[in-house]
């Protein structure tokens, strides 16, 4: 079975967080064949067609991350029931200058928690709006929208209660198969 490199984005620019320790947990639960690369997003000028000419080496480094990664995982916060700024940037720079969005048909996936028991349902709406726009492939099934708690997930990666580590690892199995399919009908260049 193929590998593939899965670059991975948290919406969180926070030294302590949450969503930082799900996508640690997420990696750790996934399928042997999916190998990640967090793509730091937090460097980044705010976006702005000034630069579509001559990028800034910072927007360089991103847009060359998504195009080494056969796939994309967002795992995000949620701000003001939206998506942190600091990803909507690193979106907005990853997608332009026009003709040149580097999410066109990436496959990809979108998670999260907060400590709500919405666990970043609107987030998450508000992100796959804007994938949708930048034409990624999207796995719309399973959603995983968690409720974290520091019992569950504590700071090494494991995830103690079973039925969250159970279903978080049925979430990367099938962004795997999902991963897999997209791949299958519309292989990266």
């Amino acid at each position: 079975m193929p590998s593939y490199q899965v670059g991975y984005f948290v919406g969180s620019l926070s030294s302590t967080s949450i969503n930082r320790r799900l996508a640690a947990a997420l990696i750790g639960l996934a399928p042997a064949e999916l190998e990640f690369t967090e793509i730091p997003i937090g460097n980044l000028p705010l976006y702005s067609p000034d630069f579509d000419d001559e990028y800034p080496p910072e927007a360089t480094a991103l847009k060359d991350a998504i195009a080494a990664s056969d796939a994309v995982l967002f795992v995000t916060p949620e701000y003001n029931r939206s998506i942190p700024g600091a990803l909507k940037n690193a979106i907005d720079w990853a997608s332009r200058p026009w003709g040149q969005n580097s999410f066109t048909h990436m496959p990809a996936a979108v998670c999260g928690a907060s400590v709500g028991q919405i666990g970043t349902a609107l987030a998450q709406q508000s992100l796959r709006a804007v994938l949708s726009f930048c034409n990624a492939r999207q796995m719309t099934a399973p959603e995983a929208y968690i409720q974290f708690s520091p019992d569950v997930f504590p700071d090494d990666g494991q995830v103690t209660d079973p039925s969250t580590r159970e279903f978080l690892a049925d979430f990367m199995k099938e962004f795997h198969v999902h991963t897999q399919r997209v791949l299958t009908v519309l292989p990266r260049e």
